[in-house]
């Protein structure tokens, strides 16, 4: 045995890409109840875990890869700039974890891909004159809904 464990919370770094990572420290985790599979086992033994990963306070992600990262994140981050993630979709602790890291990994890595900028198109003249007939033929309908001549009420 060389001591190594397959455990990724070991290693003080995390990948997240090529180049970038994230440091062990910046992650809290808590073990909370599980609502999902497990039985009566459920109600007695904490395998759900709650990730927590400090955005804000960290040094290793560029500010663009944050700023995405905290809008890819929505409801998930808190005030204090912390992801939280919640992972109880397995019975184990160790597989929880593993599902947690790796959802937070693949935000980082959405986060990480630049979006392409929109190029402006001017509309073509087909289309304009699709959308101006369109609107002749809707007035054409709205004006038909007039009185009718034989009613003096």
């Amino acid at each position: 045995m060389s001591g190594e464990t397959d455990d990724p919370f070991a290693a003080s770094k995390i990948a997240v890409t090529g180049r970038l990572f994230i440091l062990k420290d910046d992650l809290t985790e808590d073990f909370i109840r599980s609502s999902g599979p497990g039985g009566q086992n459920v109600n007695k033994v904490s395998t759900a875990v709650q990730l927590r990963f400090d955005l804000a306070g960290n040094e290793t992600l560029p500010e663009d890869v944050k700023t995405r990262a905290a809008r890819l994140a929505g409801s998930r981050l808190t005030l204090g700039g912390e992801i939280v993630l919640q992972a109880g979709r397995f019975r184990t602790r160790e597989r929880n974890r593993e599902d947690a890291l790796e959802r937070l990994l693949d935000l980082l890595r959405k986060a990480t891909e630049k979006p392409k900028p929109r190029k402006a198109t001017k509309p073509t003249l087909g289309s304009k004159k699709r959308r101006l007939d369109a609107k002749k033929q809707r007035g054409q309908i709205k004006k038909m809904r007039g009185r009718s001549s034989g009613y003096d009420g």
